[in-house]
C-alpha cells in the first residue's frame, strides 16, 4: 500500500483498520458499549448525534416522527435507543430507519429496530441482497426486508424530504442521501455519503467507487457531510467548536469546502487503490 493512501485511510477512514482481525477479538473495545459511549448532542435544529465513538448514528427530526440514520449493532444500539430518550424524544416515534450500507456496524442493530419500534427499515436491492448472503466481518439479525431505495427516489416525512443516491463501491449497494438540515432556521444542504471505506477488493468494485465519487463531486450546493463515520467528517472536533461558538459565527458543521477536499482525497485515494488492483491481475 503506498503512503498516499495509508494517510487517507487514516485521515478519513478511521476506525476501518480493525476490521481485518475483528473476527479474532473476542472483547474488542469497538464492541464494547461502556467504552463506546457518548452523550448524545444536537448539531442542527433537526439533526442530532446519536452514535459510538467509532460509528455513526444520527436522528432527524420532523413533525411527523423520527428518521434515525443507521442502526450501529449489538450492545452498541443501546447507545443510540438511549441517545433519542436523553434527548427529550421517544424511540417509538421512529418512522423510518435509512441504513447506509450492508455491513453490521451500520445494519446490526436494525432488527431490533423493526421489532421494539415498528420502523420501516430502507436500503438498496443490491445491500437488501447482502443480507441473504454470509456477513462480512460479524454477524448479525438479519433484518426484516422493508422498503427499497432507487437512484433519485424520495421521502418524504412531514416537512422534510430526503432524496436517495445510489453510490456503490464500498459495498454494492451503498446508499447515500441528501436533506435540509436547519440552524437557526436557516436551511443548509446536506449529504451523508453512506460508504467510504476502500476495504473491498477488485477492479470493479473501485471503478465503482471511483465513479461514485464522480457523482458526488458533480453535485451542486452542498454544505454539509453527515459522516457514518465520524472520523470521516471531524464530528468530535466540529463539537467542540460548536459547544464554544458564539452568535454570529458560522456553524462548525457547514463546511462545503472540507466536503470538496474530503472527496477529492477520497478520490486520490481510489485511483491509487486502482493502480494496484490492475498490478493483480
Amino acid at each position: 500500500m503506498t503512503k498516499t493512501l495509508r494517510l487517507a485511510f487514516i485521515s478519513a477512514l478511521i476506525g476501518w483498520i480493525w476490521l481485518s482481525s475483528v473476527q479474532a477479538q473476542e472483547n474488542s473495545p469497538r464492541d464494547d458499549p461502556k467504552f463506546q459511549r457518548v452523550e448524545p448532542f444536537q448539531v442542527f435544529d433537526n439533526l442530532y448525534y446519536v452514535g459510538a465513538k467509532w460509528v455513526s448514528a444520527w436522528v432527524l427530526e420532523t413533525d411527523q416522527g423520527l428518521i434515525l440514520f443507521d442502526s450501529l449493532y449489538g450492545e452498541l444500539t443501546d447507545i443510540a435507543i438511549d441517545g433519542i430518550r436523553d434527548l427529550g424524544m421517544d424511540p417509538d416515534d421512529i418512522r423510518y430507519l435509512i441504513v447506509s450500507h450492508a455491513h453490521f456496524d451500520h445494519i446490526g442493530g436494525a432488527r431490533r429496530i423493526q421489532d421494539e419500534f415498528g420502523a420501516v427499515v430502507v436500503m438498496t436491492q443490491e445491500d437488501w441482497q447482502m443480507t441473504d448472503e454470509p456477513a462480512i466481518y460479524q454477524e448479525y439479525p438479519k433484518p426484516i426486508r422493508h422498503l427499497t431505495a432507487t437512484h433519485g427516489g424520495t421521502l418524504n416525512l412531514g416537512r422534510e424530504k430526503l432524496t436517495f443516491m445510489k453510490t456503490p463501491g464500498h459495498t454494492p449497494g451503498v446508499l447515500s442521501t441528501s436533506f435540509t438540515v436547519y440552524d437557526n432556521g436557516y436551511p443548509h444542504a446536506a449529504v451523508m455519503f453512506g460508504g467510504a471505506g476502500l476495504n473491498f477488493e477488485g477492479v470493479e468494485r473501485t471503478q465503482m467507487y471511483l465513479d461514485s465519487i464522480a457523482f458526488l463531486q458533480s453535485l451542486d450546493g452542498v454544505e454539509v457531510n453527515i459522516p457514518n463515520h465520524e472520523g470521516s467528517g471531524a464530528v468530535f472536533e466540529r463539537l467542540e467548536a460548536l459547544t464554544t461558538r458564539k452568535k454570529g459565527e458560522p456553524h462548525p458543521f457547514v463546511d462545503p469546502e472540507g466536503w470538496t477536499k474530503w472527496l477529492e482525497e477520497l478520490s486520490a485515494a481510489a485511483q491509487e487503490k486502482m493502480i494496484e488492483e490492475r498490478s493483480k491481475l
